[in-house]
């Protein structure tokens, strides 16, 4: 037992961060045009309105919630006088709320994607592991913070954070991640397979999206009044001769 737990947490998270970046490096290399999330926007907009800004925004204090718990030591919150029980409730509130605003986010998107036929037939190989993946994530994520933050039967700053920080170190203390509860270490396995199928996918568009979406000009798909049509200046020179010539 002691060496499945020093194999999956201590060799396997270096595993997951070489293959994350030797994919982006590869991906870029040969593929650098499919840093995109091939927008299906075109097809169906309506849910698409819904569904994105829910997933990405509550994604967004995600990420923010699990650097705070994950990389803030519980001596710096001790130092700036948040007490264990505000800072326990802030993640209970802020960080499940964050997280079932993306559940419901990714569940619209995924309706979508099975309801409109245009977009379910551009759902490719990667999309078919990548989505469920990325489902089991989130549910077990909301499932360690419902059951280890609400009933304070875990301290994961004492556990899980110190795992995750030793990391850094490259002296990763494998006996915090393997006494912490079977739903914290699920959660972390899923997203190690999550960020080692990361730049085989289209989710390797959040490394170009930030910049990228804030200098892309806009797309004009339909105007909103018909064109005149186009007429050469010689044309209409042309007309103008043979209309004198007749009279």
């Amino acid at each position: 037992m002691k060496h499945l737990h020093i194999a999956l947490w201590g060799v396997l998270p270096y595993l997951t961060l070489v293959l994350l970046v030797a994919g982006v490096t590869w991906r870029y290399h040969y593929d650098r045009f499919g840093f995109t999330t091939r927008s299906s926007q075109l097809h169906e907009s309506r849910l698409l309105r819904i569904g994105g800004p829910l997933f990405h925004y509550g994604l967004l204090f995600v990420i923010a919630g699990h650097i705070a718990g994950l990389l803030v030591p519980e001596s710096l919150t001790d130092r700036l006088h948040i007490s264990e029980h505000l800072y326990h409730e802030n993640a209970l509130l802020v960080g499940g709320a964050a997280g079932l605003a993306t559940a419901l986010g990714l569940a619209v998107l995924l309706y979508r994607r099975l309801r409109v036929p245009a977009v379910r037939a551009a759902t490719g190989r990667s999309d078919r592991a990548v989505y469920p993946l990325l489902t089991a994530v989130l549910l077990a994520g909301l499932t360690a913070t419902a059951s280890g933050v609400a009933a304070h039967s875990y301290d994961y700053r004492l556990g899980v954070s110190i795992w995750f920080r030793s990391l850094f170190a490259l002296d990763p203390d494998v006996s915090a991640m393997a006494q912490a509860p079977l739903v914290y270490q699920v959660h972390a396995l899923l997203a190690m397979a999550l960020f080692a199928l990361w730049p085989f996918s289209r989710l390797v568009h959040a490394f170009t999206a930030p910049v990228g979406y804030l200098v892309r000009p806009y797309v004009v798909y339909r105007s909103r009044t018909p064109a005149a049509p186009y007429r050469h200046p010689a044309v209409g020179a042309a007309r103008g001769i043979s209309s004198r010539r007749r009279r």
